[in-house]
């Protein structure tokens, strides 16, 4: 696969968008990044993952998935080799990614929604 494969799969995503993070393209939901393309010329794509989930993903396929160096890396970000990913495998993380960060997105937005109203009984 190739950047542009990412690039596609990840703008398949309901409400995905591109944009663009230091100067490197990311990839969003709600405004909020899932996914980037900043090691696309090392041949990489980054996910945005869990520890538990970069674990599953490189136990499964340590060819595949590797975590990306230093603290982002100990925080879950992964790489995910594109010349060794086939559909299936990159479309998979992409939505796992995907995912996570609607979720991540829901949580802040009801905790928003009850810090607005206990601010409003006060």
């Amino acid at each position: 696969m190739y950047a542009a494969d990412f690039r596609r799969i990840a703008l398949s995503l309901e409400g995905a968008e591109e944009s663009s993070h230091m100067g490197a393209p990311d990839f969003r939901v709600e405004g909020r990044i899932f996914a980037t393309l900043a090691a696309q010329s090392q041949g990489y794509g980054n996910l945005m993952l869990t520890v538990e989930q970069q674990h599953a993903f490189i136990e499964d396929r340590p060819d595949l998935f590797v975590p990306i160096k230093g603290g982002w890396g100990r925080m879950g970000m992964t790489h995910i080799v594109l010349e060794k990913a086939d559909e299936d495998s990159l479309r998979g993380a992409l939505t796992t990614a995907w995912n996570l960060r609607v979720e991540k997105n829901t949580k802040s937005q009801k905790k928003g929604h009850s810090d607005k109203k206990r601010l409003s009984r006060q």
